[in-house]
């Protein structure tokens, strides 16, 4: 078996919208210790609510 914390381990939650991946993750991220999520980029303007480096990091085209 491998050794999960010498080698590390990669979850990918992946379905369509509105199927429960931010409820899934927001439970593990609360449940389980040395779980992290990684934070997307992108170019689109924040949604309300929405944090710079938090939800997404938000570039403009050019930055990007």
């Amino acid at each position: 078996m491998v050794e999960i914390s010498r080698r590390g381990m990669m979850l990918v939650l992946s379905s369509p919208s509105g199927a429960g991946k931010t409820s899934i993750s927001r439970r593990l991220l609360a449940e389980e210790t040395g779980i992290v999520m990684s934070v997307s980029a992108t170019t689109r303007p924040p949604r309300p609510g929405e944090v710079d480096g938090k939800d997404y990091y938000f570039y403009d085209q050019e930055t990007f």
